[in-house]
């Protein structure tokens, strides 16, 4: 099931959900609030397809705890998919990889909320805007105040189709001096030396789109 998408494993902790649902039989932890430090860190693993409503909850109440989020969906149907963060632990960091790819209608929210200091959320959202889909995009952090020495990043990027719709919400309220807090929206389109190459290769147009793809979710 990781191969289907293009999840790295590793020694974790793991919460998965598949389809909007919680996987217990594929988990090693419990869903719900992180309240306890463990050895390993934790993998929170969302994939599927959805529609509808969809949120997902991640409360990290514990210091010194690692957290990974591994996010892979589609949506054939409207839906709405949340990401609520809270980070109270000291020195507990998320580091978290989000693909969507959208046939319709998509709504999405990734809220990062900081607080305590010395705490770390760091969220990359890749959107793949297929042709004639809709969707609206946002991401906001927040660092409260006597939350000092924050990391914080969250990354809005799509992949679109000429005629999908694509709208970007990106928002930040910080009301502590962090080490670093980035924020930014992008279009990603390769260039026409890369499309010209590919066709030299003698690759079709189908070929071409599934390698830009690719390359767009790796990072290539």
């Amino acid at each position: 099931m990781w191969n289907e998408f293009n999840i790295k494993t590793f020694p974790a902790e793991t919460i998965v959900y598949r389809d909007g649902l919680y996987c217990p039989e594929l988990s090693t932890i419990d869903a719900g609030p992180i309240n306890n430090n463990y050895d390993l860190p934790i993998h929170i693993i969302y994939i599927g397809e959805i529609s509808d409503e969809n949120t997902l909850n991640i409360n990290i109440n514990c210091d010194n705890q690692i957290v990974y989020l591994s996010v892979n969906i589609k949506n054939k149907k409207p839906a709405f998919f949340n990401i609520f963060i809270k980070n109270t632990g000291k020195n507990s960091e998320l580091h978290g990889g989000v693909i969507l790819d959208n046939y319709s209608k998509l709504t999405y929210n990734c809220n990062a909320h900081h607080y305590m200091e010395n705490t770390t959320i760091l969220v990359k959202t890749k959107l793949i805007a297929n042709k004639k889909s809709e969707s609206k995009i946002s991401g906001s952090a927040i660092i409260e105040s006597n939350c000092k020495n924050c990391k914080s990043d969250i990354n809005l990027s799509a992949l679109s189709e000429p005629d999908a719709k694509i709208e970007f919400i990106p928002a930040q309220y910080i009301s502590s001096e962090p080490i670093y807090a980035d924020h930014s929206a992008s279009i990603y389109k390769p260039s026409d030396a890369q499309i010209l190459y590919l066709r030299q290769m003698g690759l079709g147009i189908i070929e071409i789109k599934e390698i830009i793809r690719e390359a767009f979710i790796k990072d290539i």
